[in-house]
């Protein structure tokens, strides 16, 4: 009896809350003073097709822009796409106010006085649906501040500019000392770059990276400076998820591997700092003083960092010491791979025998 009275006691009070809820709690909210400008800069943003004139009527006063403009990607017509979508006002807005204007620049687009990040956002509209920009702001150059235009030039390049108004061939703007070495020196510069971008890579890049010139100029590197390679071969300029915006998709070393497939495995018996650390725990990517880009002069200095009896006792490293008998200051011991030639993993001996 005791129970039913505490039920029906708590379904009355539960029923009176919800209706002091519905009366006074649940009331529209007023209006803030901020709302209306908000709904007011969308209809803004909403243009009809008829405020759309075409990039030829650009073609009128910016004739320059326009010869370099239809040579780029942005000047292909695309069927599918909306009209607003193509052309000059694909990027600058709806032209017929400013041309029945007389070229007024505050009726349209002109991106003066715009952030990088507004600038950006703008690229985005179109690009931000493919993989290789899908994560462009979580990169380190849209936390930097870096624009889309200061690597592309959403009309034309400079190298491309140079030729339509008759430059020398193989004149390039671009410091000496981060011009490319070897026989793709002598090409480089007549070729357009891809992409619209603004120069060929990797002058590009070492344009703001250019502590990279100097390891790329290292007696063992990666063949970057001598054209068989590309910055964006390993790195994906447009942001990613791994450090350095290295092109990885697929495990630790997925850019890596993609050229030294040999290394990949999967092995029967893996060489766990390889899998866990990946290469740069004992290879230096861009360029280094030692043979095969390794960080230490000696193949054993840099084996013995993990394999060592001292390392081993004090448990910082769970890795095997070096055995008693290889005495180190013996020259036949000095060259770890001489025996242990596997060492990127083996299918045939646990400790990397060949």
């Amino acid at each position: 009896m005791n129970v039913l009275k505490l039920t029906k006691t708590a379904l009355i009070g539960g029923f009176a809350i919800g209706i002091f809820w519905t009366a006074f709690g649940a009331a529209p909210k007023p209006a803030r003073a901020d709302s209306a400008p908000a709904s007011t800069t969308a209809a803004a943003e909403t243009y009809s097709p008829d405020d759309y004139v075409g990039s030829e009527t650009c073609k009128a006063c910016h004739e320059q822009q326009f010869k370099t403009f239809a040579l780029t990607a942005h000047a292909k017509p695309r069927p599918k796409w909306k009209a607003e979508q193509q052309g000059c006002e694909a990027c600058h807005g709806p032209g017929k106010a400013h041309v029945e204007g007389g070229g007024d620049k505050s009726k349209i687009r002109t991106f003066e006085g715009e952030s990088p990040k507004q600038i950006s956002e703008g690229c985005l509209k179109c690009h931000a649906g493919r993989e290789e920009h899908n994560n462009y702001k979580r990169g380190e150059h849209w936390r930097n501040d870096v624009a889309c235009i200061d690597c592309h030039s959403p009309h034309f390049s400079s190298k491309l500019a140079a030729k339509l108004a008759g430059a020398p061939k193989g004149k390039t703007d671009a410091p000496s000392s981060l011009t490319p070495v070897g026989l793709f020196t002598a090409h480089s510069n007549d070729v357009a770059p891809p992409k619209m971008l603004v120069k060929n890579e990797p002058q590009l890049c070492m344009t703001c990276h250019n502590e990279t010139k100097a390891q790329f100029s290292q007696p063992f590197h990666h063949r970057v400076l001598e054209g068989a390679m590309k910055c964006s071969d390993c790195h994906n300029p447009h942001g990613g998820f791994e450090l350095k915006q290295a092109r990885l998709n697929a495990g630790a070393d997925a850019a890596c591997i993609k050229c030294h497939a040999d290394k990949q495995g999967p092995f029967v018996f893996e060489h766990a700092p390889s899998k866990v650390e990946g290469c740069a725990i004992c290879h230096t990517p861009h360029g280094s003083s030692n043979p095969k880009m390794l960080k230490r002069n000696n193949v054993n200095q840099l084996c013995l960092e993990c394999h060592s009896n001292v390392a081993l006792k004090t448990g910082d490293i769970e890795a095997p010491g070096t055995p008693t008998f290889h005495n180190q200051s013996s020259v036949r011991y000095q060259n770890c791979t001489t025996c242990h030639s596997k060492i990127h993993g083996s299918n045939a001996n646990n400790v990397f025998f060949r």
